[in-house]
Parts: structure tokens; sequence; C-alpha cells
């Protein structure tokens, strides 16, 4: 392609593939941009990036004493959290999507796309990002490309993936590589789409700013355009923290881990153990997505696509996460916290008590008497994962890491035990299949209710649920030594309201009982739901609220509530009734029979 007679303007490109060439002409050709900048991911460009964004009001830089290299980012008060009412899975057949996605056909979609994209960024820059999702020579890196007319999010992907040449390195001449368009429009709610495109392996997403629908390497190319892919070629895209777990005989074991948003899946890839665990320590391999392979070992391998985390401000303190409060010192990204007068941010949770007075989440002056939160509840941080002080050396292995447990946990103030066993990999599956949380500020909707979220991948599966969980399945076939499969539930609470369990750092006791169980040194009991731990072989030193009255009762499992929790899966069953596999049927029955 001859450039001096391309539309592309500003810096010249920076690779010669020709495929990546011909789709930004055609995507400067729709938006009509005055300038295009080919981003390299280096020093100096983050620098000018900064500076600029300062100087046009998008960031405002931080303390520089107490936070060098931060940033504060306020987003519209209209566009604060993932939108699923408007996130689609454009797929030829709407069968492929599914009941659970929303769905529009892509040829509807391309020109209902293609009238708001036209002309989109005239006066604008277009930033060219290129970027890996996982390790520099892993087998199973993504290239992916984004456009973008936003600098917060060129910043901010700066962070989250691998920018730079590194992926045209990765890509070579090669036409396998994601391509996202991102317009930011005018941020109104009835023009906020985000679009993904399977049998494209492409992503459009307008009319939002904020981080989890215009970051495209995250949710939309890392687990919805990444599940399609892992069926296609037999592997698994899930949304699962990865943690390693070094005993003081400085044995590593690796555990995945789904969560569903703020139900601590942050907290627990960065847990720091209890003082009484001597020579023990948690190393985070990743706090959000796991992408798992069958190794040539038989065992279950996988790696942390990303290269940073957006995590959850509010509640995020000392003793919650003190890596995490380590991690946020520098070269961060705060969006939508409270602004202090000394340029420091504060938000609720914080170690810190509540300043006198701040500028709030919305830019408006605050106080203890407001009367509202100082921090938006899903506001965020977004930070590189090499500040972490326990970032894991496998991070960047291309092989990735050995599983020897998966769990599954949501939040449930009753009915679900601290911790159980499931009996094998069906019956795993089932409990993943099931899984139940209350919903929390992360996603658009009323907060508290409890919704089925399977695998904590509802919101995330970019096709059919029910043949999701058919690939669950079908992968035990290629997996000769599979992790075992685990359930937690960190939030039961008594009858006064309040939690039974000390979570944080005190889950440390359930990982120990867990990997005991993987390597054969701890028993359990057998019970309706699966294996439970004995009280003699679960650890509760210098616990002593924790008695065996109330180990009883964070592990009592009532059958009456167990009968109407499985008529609520009729909830989601239901739904996915057509492709529903058989197996998950049996599990029940089997679950019905032992109750």
């Amino acid at each position: 392609m001859n450039v001096e007679e391309s539309t592309l303007r500003g810096s010249q490109p920076n690779t010669d593939n020709s495929h990546v060439l011909a789709w930004v002409e055609e995507q400067a050709r729709l938006c009509q941009p005055a300038h295009i900048h080919w981003c390299d991911g280096s020093v100096a460009e983050k620098r000018a990036f900064e500076e600029e964004a300062v100087a046009k009001g998008i960031l405002i830089r931080l303390n520089a004493e107490k936070f060098p290299g931060c940033f504060y980012h306020r987003s519209n008060p209209n566009d604060v959290a993932r939108v699923e009412q408007s996130t689609f899975i454009c797929t030829r057949n709407e069968d492929d999507a599914g009941p659970t996605n929303n769905w529009v056909s892509p040829k509807l979609m391309y020109a209902r796309l293609r009238e708001l994209t036209e002309g989109a960024m005239r006066g604008r820059t277009l930033y060219v990002v290129p970027y890996l999702m996982g390790p520099a020579g892993s087998p199973m890196t993504k290239v992916g490309v984004e456009l973008t007319d936003s600098i917060y999010v060129v910043l901010s992907m700066r962070i989250m993936a691998r920018m730079g040449k590194v992926a045209w390195d990765h890509l070579g001449d090669s036409d396998d590589f994601s391509r996202g368009l991102h317009c930011l429009l005018d941020v109104h709610p009835d023009r906020r789409f985000i679009c993904h495109f399977p049998q494209d392996n492409s992503i459009i997403s307008v009319g939002s700013g904020y981080g989890g629908n215009v970051l495209l390497g995250k949710k939309c190319l890392a687990l919805r355009l990444g599940s399609w892919l892992a069926r296609d070629e037999g592997w698994m895209a899930e949304h699962m923290l990865l943690l390693g777990v070094e005993a003081p005989d400085g044995r590593k074991s690796f555990i995945a881990a789904a969560f569903p948003s703020q139900c601590g899946k942050t907290n627990f890839a960065m847990m720091v153990p209890p003082a009484r665990y001597v020579g023990w320590r948690i190393w985070t391999v990743g706090d959000d997505i796991a992408w798992m392979r069958p190794g040539p070992d038989g065992r279950l391998w996988a790696i942390n696509p990303e290269a940073g985390y957006f995590g959850v401000a509010p509640g995020t303190n000392g003793r919650t996460n003190p890596n995490a409060m380590q991690l946020i010192k520098r070269d961060t990204i705060f969006t939508n916290v409270a602004l202090k007068p000394d340029g420091t941010v504060w938000w609720e949770g914080h170690d810190d008590p509540a300043p006198s007075e701040c500028l709030d989440w919305q830019g408006r002056p605050w106080t203890p008497a407001s009367g509202e939160k100082a921090a938006h509840p899903n506001s965020r941080f977004t930070a590189p994962m090499e500040n972490n002080p326990m970032l894991a050396p496998e991070v960047t292995d291309p092989q990735g890491v050995p599983l020897e447990a998966i769990i599954f946990g949501g939040r449930r103030a009753t009915t679900v035990p601290l911790v159980f066993e499931a009996f094998n990999w069906s019956h795993g599956v089932f409990l993943g299949a099931t899984m139940g949380s209350e919903t929390t500020a992360a996603a658009t909707g009323q907060v508290g209710q409890v919704r089925r979220d399977p695998m904590a991948m509802l919101p995330f599966c970019g096709y059919n649920m029910g043949r999701y969980f058919r690939h669950w399945f079908d992968m035990r076939k290629s997996i000769p030594f599979p992790p075992r499969i685990f359930n937690v539930n960190w939030f039961r609470q008594g009858a006064d309201g309040k939690f039974l369990w000390p979570g944080f750092g005190d889950n440390m006791r359930v990982l120990q009982w867990i990997l005991g169980r993987c390597q054969g040194r701890i028993g359990a009991n057998e019970a309706a739901l699966g294996w439970v731990p004995r009280w003699e072989d679960f650890d509760l030193t210098d616990l002593p609220e924790i008695d065996r009255a109330r180990f009883d009762e964070l592990q009592a499992m009532n059958p009456d509530e167990w009968r109407r929790e499985i008529l609520s899966h009729d909830e989601l069953f239901m739904r996915l009734y057509q492709h529903l596999p058989k197996e998950l049927i049996f599990q029940r029955e089997l679950l019905v029979a032992r109750l």
C-alpha cells in the first residue's frame, strides 16, 4: 500500500503487515480522523500521552511524592460499569449466540455501527494500539489491534496488555489478529454498543469510555472472543484468577478460581497468609482471566493473558489486600475514586479515615456529611502487574503453570458451605454450572439479588452457554490428570447477619485444606454435596472465634434450603434446555437422591 496516497495521516506505520495496513486504511476512511498515531509502547510515548491527557483535562496528575507516575480520571456519570444490555454477540445464526446473550445478526449490526462510526473521529486522533494477550513466545498468546480515539484507553491498554513492537513481532505477516474498533462518540447510553463478531474475530465498541467496555483486550477478546476460539481450538478461556502457593519446603502448587466480580478475586489472588503460616507464600499469576490448555504431561496448564490489574478500589486496604495497596502506589490510573486536596485519592474502606473535604467521583465538593459515597462503588485502579511485590516469576513462562485445583465460589449469605470438594470432574462441572451469587455494583442493575452465574462466565461467554457446558465435559477427554474441583463461600452469614468466616488472609486455611486434598494428605467426610472437611483436619489455630459449633454452622447443609436451591436451577437450565448436556441433569438427579 502506498501510504503517501492513503488516508493515513500522522505518524508512519510501524509494521509492514499488509493485512493490518489494509484494515487500518479501511477504518480510517470510515472514521475520518484528523491524525493517526501508530503506538510503539515506548516510555517516551507514554510520557508524551500523559502530558497531552493532563493538558486536555482527561487526566489529573496526582501528588508526585506520594503517588509517583499516578493519574486520576473521571468517566461520564452514565458510564461507570459494564452494560450487559448493550453488549452483543453477533453470529450468523442466533442459536450460536444462545439465549443468555443479546444477539443481532452481523449484517444488521455492522450496518447500524457503520452509521454511528462514519466520520466519528473527525477532528480527533486515531490511535493504533497493537497488543499481545499472553506472554511473548507462548503458543497460547493472541495478537490484537485496537483502534481508538481515547488517549485514556491507550494509556490503560499499555498497562493491561503487552503493547507495541512485541505484538508486531509475534504477528509477523499473518492475518491472525483480533480487529478492534473503539469510538467514544458522545458517550450517550442510547448510542452505546459493545459488539463481538466471533466468526470475524472482531470487536466494535462505541459510546463508552469505561474500562470494561473499551479495553478490548480484556473481557472482549480474552473472554468473549476467547471462549469461542478456545472451543474451536481445544482449550479454555475462563474468568479465573491464578495463584501459586509456596510451602515452607519450596514446593509450589498452582490453583485457578472463578468468582463473579467483587467476590474477592483480587484479594484472594494477592492473599497474605496469617502470621502463623511461617514460610508459606502466595504468588500472584493473575487476578481475573486464565487461558488453560491440556499439556503433554496430561495435566491442565494455564497462562494469564493480561499484563496488569483492573481492580475495584472500594474495600481495598491494608487488611484486605496489602499487596494491592503496595502495587497502586506508582504508575497507576485511578478512575472514579475521590480526589483529596493534597492530590491523593480515597475511597470507602480505605485505610485512611474519611477526609474532612474532597471532590467526589463526579468532581463535586464532598464531606462526611454529604450523605453520598465519595467514590463510586465500582471505582477502579489500573496498575501494571510488575508493581506486585508477590508477582509469580512464572507469569512470563510461555508454557504457563500446571493446575492442581479449580475453585468455584460466589457471594451467598446462606445455603452454601464454606468449602467442599466435588466427587469428580463431571460433578465439579455441575457445581460450576449452578453457581449463584448476589449481584454487585460491577454490573448495572439491582444490587443484592441472587442470580445464576455459571463459572462466573454468564456475562462473558461468547457463544451458547449450553455448548459451553458441553465443552467443559468434552475437555475431560484431553486431560488424563485433571485438577480437583472445589466450591467455596467466604460470605456466609449467621442469624445476626454478620459474616461467619473472617476471610482475607484466613482464606489460607481453606486453601491449605484444598491442597491437602489434592496431594492426598488430608481426609474428608462424604456428604450429599461432596467431600467436606473434618473438624480435626482444618487448621483453626489462633482463630478462637471459630469453635466447633461455629465451624459446624459454616459447613451446615440444610436439606430444605438445598431443595429450593435445586428448583432455582431451572431459572437457567430451562433457558438452555435445547443444548443442555444430559450430564448436568444426571448430576442434579444424583444430588436430589443424596438429599
